[in-house]
């Protein structure tokens, strides 16, 4: 069974959260604020956390950063703000999904389904893969990611995206496969996620960055070293 950490000042939402969550079978703990939620992730193990990002005290994004630090537990944001500013830290600080207040309860079991499934599956066993091009080095079983020799830090989302299209390199990727793959076929978000994405992964590349092309109207391709 699945553990659950639901963290929202505002107790109706928790209420709300905790009763979906368990009609779909998962087990839940609730926080009020940032804080309580890192002292509980350090003395117990969860498989997701839905964070809210305006809490008194330790707000959700400095929360994010503290777990992430020694924890790689996947994360849904969920707040009332929606501007890029909240999202493109969030995505930085390695959240898997952001989610803009209000929200459909059934919508949100579905991207908690959609996060579990993936980490799940790259937990599996995996043969050596490794992609170089000149200075660029793509560890797909290591999940790392070299630029000239230094490793870059990257979101979980980062990786995700780069390793698909370093795999199907050459290949015109429309924004509708993309999404699909990357985030899933049940992702019912901002289609605007995946241009943010683009632009944090074009950041990490560096001087390689220009390997990933726009491709006006249809979606993106990756460049270098195609077949």
């Amino acid at each position: 069974m699945y553990k659950i950490l639901i963290v929202d000042d505002e107790v109706n939402i928790r209420k709300l959260i905790v009763k979906y969550a368990i009609f779909e079978g998962y087990q839940v703990e609730e926080a009020a604020d940032g804080g309580q939620a890192v002292r509980l992730c350090r003395e117990k193990a969860f498989d997701l956390i839905i964070m809210d990002i305006m809490m008194p005290g330790m707000n959700g994004l400095t929360a994010c950063e503290k777990i992430k630090a020694f924890s790689n537990v996947p994360i849904i944001i969920l707040s009332a703000r929606g501007e890029e500013y909240d999202k493109v830290c969030g995505f930085q600080l390695g959240i898997d999904d952001y989610v803009v207040k209000p929200f459909s309860p059934k919508e949100l079991m579905l991207r908690i389904q959609a996060v579990l499934k993936r980490y799940s599956q790259s937990q599996g066993p995996q043969d050596k893969e490794i992609y170089r091009y000149e200075g660029l080095t793509v560890d797909f079983t290591g999940r790392t990611v070299l630029v000239d020799g230094k490793p870059v830090a990257m979101s979980p989302k980062e990786y995700d995206l780069l390793f698909y299209m370093v795999r199907n390199r050459g290949i015109a990727l429309t924004r509708e496969k993309l999404i699909g793959e990357v985030w899933g076929y049940h992702y019912y978000g901002d289609a605007r996620t995946l241009d943010t994405h683009i632009k944090l992964l074009r950041k990490s590349l560096g001087p390689y960055s220009t390997g990933i092309v726009t491709l006006r109207g249809v979606g993106y391709r990756f460049a270098l070293g195609e077949d």
